[in-house]
């Protein structure tokens, strides 16, 4: 299938220079609202890791039941990301993407009901979050093939791309900051500014995200899933390369992110906006560090990989040092080297499988990986909580091993110079 979703130009007469002019300018806002979906799903998802141990206190749960709060979220949204990326490339990406953003709206709000009117909320709660998981699953992963079908050039993708991993991360630097606000007003107030966030999103694609008023018919099933068999055995190696990286990075930020909230509050009694802050600081390193590499990387493959293996290598050796001490900024700075890695190493893999895979299989394929990046949001916070028990004194050394199984399949399984001389 050929079909291209892509934004609808102000109509003006072929040929004219305010045509020429108006279409880069649809594009840019165009790509301004679609980074409202990454940045609402993160905040929706990330604004909770500082409120967990308030959690843990306000519904009398361990620290394990807390961290299902985040997990139950990112399993349901594994489960349905593959066939929402399937719908996107029949049906269109629009017609996934809008629908998402209420269901999660509609999760936020059962959540946010539950913990103001319920007087034993927890399993409410997970329901609602569980919702929010099925908005999460055809919201941010139909965005990676959105931007590859916008544009022809693997430059103007990469790109863009960047600036999308930006506004992820933009999410995670933002939400320990506003959810231990908001937490800090009333602690199930996080949840009430879910619909809030998405709304914004909602009118924002509505309205300035076009698509065009005639598509191709999509392919028939069964030509697809043979079609999806020969991508999967043409591309395998480096592919599964790609969704392992992806497992690991996104299981170590939200692990280290877990171990960071609870310490801070736990030993050295840093609560509320403060907390925040500090959990703001590794978090901004990764946004620069996405922003940055999302400009630099172009069309050049060569110089993903060896982003991505510096990236990674960068994180293990960050995570490996965090064991020698304890002391509160010792830990901050090491954790911002760390989060700088996995910012350098993210853009890099989107812009792999955006580049990499033909636009009608572009959908499904991002969004297994999307799924893949999922499964390390939803391992990282309760196997941190299981460590935090029962390894506490080699739990970094862990991590640190998990990021060299990382760069190794970086450097073994991603090899664009194979490509470019074929």
């Amino acid at each position: 299938m050929d079909y291209v979703e892509n934004l609808h130009a102000v109509k003006m007469k072929k040929g004219s220079k305010r045509d020429s002019k108006a279409k880069p300018n649809n594009q840019k806002w165009a790509v301004l609202s679609i980074s409202s979906i990454p940045l609402v799903m993160t905040l929706g998802n990330s604004m909770l890791i500082p409120v967990l141990p308030v959690m843990e206190s306000k519904l009398r749960i361990t620290a394990f039941q807390a961290s299902m709060i985040i997990t139950i979220y990112s399993i349901v949204a594994i489960l349905l990301i593959p066939l929402a990326g399937f719908l996107s490339d029949h049906i269109g990406r629009k017609k996934v993407i809008i629908p998402s953003l209420m269901i999660s709206a509609i999760g936020g709000l059962i959540a946010a009901w539950a913990g103001w009117k319920m007087d034993n909320p927890y399993w409410v709660i997970l329901i609602g979050r569980a919702l929010q998981g099925v908005g999460a699953a055809g919201a941010f992963p139909i965005v990676l093939p959105l931007v590859g079908d916008m544009f022809k050039s693997d430059e103007e993708v990469s790109s863009s791309l960047g600036l999308i991993e930006t506004s992820n991360t933009l999410g995670k630097v933002l939400s320990p900051i506003l959810g231990a606000f908001l937490a800090g007003v009333i602690w199930y107030l996080p949840f009430f500014s879910i619909p809030v966030f998405c709304l914004i999103s909602i009118l924002l694609m509505f309205f300035l995200v076009k698509t065009p008023n005639k598509r191709q018919k999509p392919i028939p099933f069964k030509k697809f899933i043979a079609n999806m068999k020969d991508t999967f055995k043409n591309n395998w190696k480096w592919l599964y390369a790609v969704f392992l990286i992806g497992i690991i990075l996104m299981f170590v930020l939200f692990a280290v992110l877990f171990y960071l909230s609870d310490f801070l509050e736990k030993v050295y009694k840093v609560k509320d906006v403060k907390k925040g802050l500090l959990l703001a600081i590794p978090l901004g390193g990764l946004c620069f560090a996405s922003y940055i590499t999302g400009k630099l990387i172009k069309e050049n493959k060569v110089l993903m990989k060896w982003l991505t293996f510096g990236g990674i290598v960068l994180l293990s050796s960050s995570t490996a040092v965090l064991s020698f001490s304890k002391d509160m900024w010792f830990m901050i700075w090491l954790f911002l080297a760390a989060g700088i890695g996995i910012g350098v190493a993210l853009p890099c893999l989107d812009a792999f499988i955006t580049s990499g895979i033909d636009k009608s299989e572009r959908g499904t394929v991002s969004s297994i990986y999307s799924s893949m990046r999922f499964i390390g949001v939803a391992a990282g916070p309760p196997l941190m909580a299981i460590m935090m028990k029962n390894a506490e004194n080699s739990l970094f050394y862990i991590l640190a091993g998990l990021s060299i199984i990382a760069a190794v399949a970086t450097f073994m399984a991603i090899k664009p110079e194979e490509e470019s001389s074929t």
